[in-house]
């Protein structure tokens, strides 16, 4: 896969990848228009949304119903280096949902590609709630 990328005004950075086009901006103190996420908020909704991809094909494959269940995606801070040392994947679940399926929905989220990829010293953490 090629990724072409483009600058199209201000802070804007643009990506042309598998035929879609994936915009980019900076907030207004940055200099930019805000009229975009930031390229690290892509790469955050990237591991969030890998994770959940995971997640529904477990759920898929076994026939249980999705539209009550959600991620989120939190991370905290390394002080010392200034960069992300901790992601907090939390699995949002219906009370009903059968609670032997916990440990593998958060076995599937680990599968994530993205996270695969991903510096092995941050702290990776998913964990399951019950809404």
């Amino acid at each position: 896969m090629s990724i072409e990328v483009y600058f199209s005004g201000l802070k804007k950075v643009n990506a042309k990848l598998e035929g879609f086009t994936v915009e980019t901006d900076q907030p207004v103190r940055s200099g930019g228009e805000g009229s975009a996420p930031t390229p690290f908020a892509l790469f955050l909704s990237s591991l969030a949304t890998c994770a959940g991809i995971y997640v529904k094909g477990f759920c898929d494959q076994r026939g249980l119903p999705t539209q009550d269940v959600s991620l989120s995606l939190d991370y905290s801070i390394d002080p010392a280096t200034k960069n992300v040392g901790k992601f907090i994947i939390k699995i949002y679940i219906p009370a009903h949902f059968p609670e032997k399926y916990d440990s593998a929905l958060i076995q599937s989220a680990s599968l994530c590609a993205v996270k695969r990829h991903l510096n092995p010293a941050i702290e990776n953490v998913i964990e399951i709630v019950r809404k």
